[in-house]
């Protein structure tokens, strides 16, 4: 697991299930700087899905400790330049679009910039696209950013965990995303041995 990440970027993009970003922003440990960008679409979905201001919903939710939020026209912001020093991203959820321009270089607001400057540092950058079915044109494009070094990692139930409500089920995602990014967590039902209690004699 790595433990050396002091400043990480949360982009919420505007697909379905923009709680998702806000369930991992507060299990994300308060040791880290945080910088979170919401999109113009995160908003939008954001109230349709929950009737909720994302904004002022995050001032609730992470009351007490620092953090930084820039909407995605903020392109002039510090997290914009790769000599930040962000040292991981994650953008929970991906929308479609925003993969799309992410895989071929388009920077034109600071979700997508932000992205770019991961790639070109070579930084990690998590991404979780919210689709299905994806098309031929959506795997490729995932295909060409994996063989890049970024972390696609769609939020797909696994059945082992034994999700016994929704909450239980995301909090599994969530646990995988953190996993991916190297950030210990306890959110989920892991895997175990099936050979505990039938060992095999050779």
């Amino acid at each position: 697991m790595r433990t050396d990440i002091k400043k990480i970027v949360i982009g919420i993009s505007g697909a379905s299930g923009v709680h998702l970003g806000l369930k991992l922003i507060q299990s994300l440990p308060e040791s880290m700087e945080l910088f979170i960008i919401i999109s113009e679409g995160a908003k939008e979905v954001a109230y349709h899905e929950n009737k909720k201001d994302i904004k002022k919903e995050l001032e609730i939710l992470l009351q007490g400790r620092s953090f930084y939020i820039f909407d995605e026209n903020e392109m002039s912001s510090c997290i914009a330049s790769g000599s930040f020093g962000i040292d991981a991203m994650a953008i929970v959820p991906t929308s479609m679009n925003l993969l799309a321009k992410i895989a071929n270089g388009l920077c034109d607001d600071l979700l997508s910039r932000c992205a770019s400057v991961m790639l070109k540092e070579r930084r990690i950058l998590l991404l979780a696209p919210r689709e299905m079915p994806l098309s031929a044109i959506a795997l490729e494009q995932m295909s060409k950013l994996a063989q890049l070094g970024v972390i696609i990692a769609p939020p797909i139930v696994a059945y082992y965990a034994k999700a016994q409500d929704i909450d239980s089920m995301e909090f599994f995602f969530i646990g995988k995303w953190l996993d991916a990014l190297g950030i210990q967590n306890n959110l989920y039902k892991r895997w175990e041995n099936l050979y505990t209690n039938t060992s095999i004699k050779r």
